[in-house]
Order: structure tokens, then sequence, then C-alpha cells
């Protein structure tokens, strides 16, 4: 197994759009051809669009692109600009005089920093899709959906960090796995590997780090305007039903990563895409997913 550039892999663009004053932005995972895709959603707060697609009862069988956004559920507005894109360029479910693109789209909490009343719209979700056709997918801490992602946020902005967008890929044979991830959380971000905090709560002289999950055991509540979204993505050629499963999976890259995770007040949500034709399985899809998921998550705090 080694690490890839997340462009290498087929039939998906990605790209991002940000309002770097106002803290804010968006990042679109496009799949021109359709991709079978699933969901998990474990938070309890989330923002969402078209999330009932992927239901196994819907008989929709693939998407065209998942948005990533901030503006909260304001910013819902954005994946219009993604369908009009699309549309103009003949990409959709076809109906007769025109295409109906499928977009789904997972917002996070970003009015607590920079300007609340800018939110990502339809003209900035539509500039996340032509840099998209740059082929050049970009991560940090002012870039598309992580422009206004801070985490450790259990005492407020003053012991909070700056967060961002991660991105991490492998290939292991002929299969490709990767994660796009805008890291929004209320707790901690640890290395999953030494299992150090490596991103989180300050220390009242913030040259270190408290202990969110101990800081919370004295609260009365959780603060709310928290949220990590992503999205796996990979060549292996998968169901809809599987890749809710490869979802599933996904989210331990969140568990391994992020404490406390899965909140009431966070809306943590996974996608995940298959945008290829390798054949694999489930489980090792699934297995990778959630390496991929931690690596990006840690990419997004460095």
């Amino acid at each position: 197994m080694r690490e890839i550039n997340i462009s290498e892999i087929e039939n998906v663009k990605i790209g991002s759009a940000e309002d770097a004053s106002a803290m804010t932005g968006c990042t679109v995972i496009i799949c021109e051809r359709g991709a079978p895709a699933g969901v998990d959603v474990r938070g309890g707060g989330p923002a969402s669009r078209e999330t009932e697609l992927l239901s196994h009862q819907a008989t929709c069988s693939a998407i065209h692109a998942v948005l990533l956004s901030g503006g909260s559920a304001f910013g819902l507005d954005a994946a219009g600009g993604v369908m009009e894109y699309l549309e103009n360029r003949g990409v959709g479910l076809p109906v007769g005089p025109t295409v109906v693109p499928l977009v789904c789209e997972a917002c996070l909490f970003d009015l607590g920093i920079g300007d609340s009343r800018v939110r990502p719209n339809k003209e900035m979700a539509k500039r996340a899709c032509e840099n998209a056709e740059l082929c050049r997918p970009r991560g940090g801490k002012l870039v598309g959906a992580g422009t206004g992602a801070t985490v450790g946020k259990l005492l407020g902005a003053e012991f909070a960090m700056k967060s961002g967008l991660g991105m991490y890929a492998v290939q292991l044979g002929d299969l490709k796995v990767g994660a796009v991830v805008a890291v929004n959380a209320c707790g901690d971000i640890i290395d999953f590997e030494s299992g150090e905090i490596i991103a989180g709560l300050l220390s009242d002289d913030k040259k270190s780090f408290r202990d969110s999950e101990k800081t919370l055991y004295d609260m009365a509540e959780m603060p709310s305007g928290n949220t990590t979204i992503g999205v796996v993505i990979t060549n292996g050629k998968f169901t809809k039903a599987e890749m809710t499963k490869i979802a599933q999976m996904a989210q331990d890259g969140y568990s391994r990563s992020i404490r406390p995770v899965h909140t009431t007040m966070d809306g943590d949500t996974v996608y995940a895409m298959s945008v290829g034709d390798v054949s694999s399985n489930v489980d090792l899809v699934g297995t990778l997913a959630a390496r991929v998921m931690a690596a990006a998550i840690r990419n997004a705090v460095k």
C-alpha cells in the first residue's frame, strides 16, 4: 500500500472556493458519470440536502456530486450552483427537456467565526466546480469547506484552534481509496497512530492542551456549533447499499481521531462514492476508508 495524491483517483474531480475574509467556503466532489453512493450520519444536528436519495428505498442508483459547505443550514442553497453548473454540461438524470443533476450536500456551522452574514451560495459553488476542472485538489486551513472550521470549542473561541480541510488517499494494487474532510469538531483531534492530542482545547497559557473529554465531565451541556463532514472516494465497483456500509466503516476514522465525537450538538456525516470499476470487497475498502479518513482529519489540522 502506498500514499497517492487524491487526484490520481479516476472519474472524480474535486474543487474548492472560499471567502477568506468572511471565513466560509465550500468543496465539491464531482463524478459526471454517476457514482453509487451511501451516507452515514451519526451526529445529532446535521444540515443536509438530498440525503434521502441514498436511502435503500429510493430509486436513485447513482449521484453526480457531493458538496461540503460552511454556512450551517443557510449553506444548503449552494447546491443549486452545482446543479446549474452540471446541467449546463449535460450531466444529470435525463428527464425529457433537460437533465437533473443529483447533488447531495452537508453543511458545517462556521457562523461564529468571520462574517456570519456571508454564507456559501450558488456563485461560490459554481466557482468550486470550475476549480474542480483544474484537477488540482488542495487542502488547508483556509480552503473550501474548511475555511471557517475550528476544533476544541468546549470553553469558547478563546481556547479553540483553527482547523481546515484535509485530504488523504492510498493505493493497494489497482484499488484506490481517498477521503476529503472538513473538520469542525467540538472536541480534540487525536493522532490515530501516536494517540497524542495534536489540536483541540488549549490550556490557560495556550502552550499545551486540556483534555476535552475530561473537561466535558464537569460541564452541564455541550456547546453548539460543531460538525465534521467528509467524503470517501474509491475506484472500487460497489452498489449503493455496499457504499452505505463503507460509509459506516469510515466513521471509525472519526472515532479514532476526534474526542468526543458524534454528540447531540454535532452533525457528523460521511458520504461514500464508488467512482470506478475495480473489483474489491466491502470489508477491505471499509477498513481502508477508516484509515484514510483518520489521516485526512490529521492533515486538516496540521
